[in-house]
């Protein structure tokens, strides 16, 4: 069964994409933001979003939401 609050409360890394927008949550910064590119560090690592027009519609403590032409999310260690 759902567990909503666990959802709510949840402290993991999560990436969701829909309508053409990248929703990132609990994130631990942001090492740049280009025009093209778009780096987040996390627990595990470094996701590198790739793209044209990229730019932040939403930005909070531990919450962002990117739109643009999204083409690439990359993942390192």
């Amino acid at each position: 069964m759902f567990n909503i609050m666990r959802y709510i409360n949840t402290t993991d890394f999560q990436i969701v994409y829909i309508n053409e927008e990248l929703n990132i949550v609990n994130y631990d910064r942001i090492n740049y933001m280009e025009n093209e590119k778009i780096s987040l560090s996390y627990s595990l690592g470094t996701v590198v979003i790739i793209g044209e027009n990229l730019r932040v519609r939403k930005l909070l403590d531990n919450e962002i939401v990117i739109v643009g032409d999204i083409n690439t999310l990359d993942f390192r260690k």
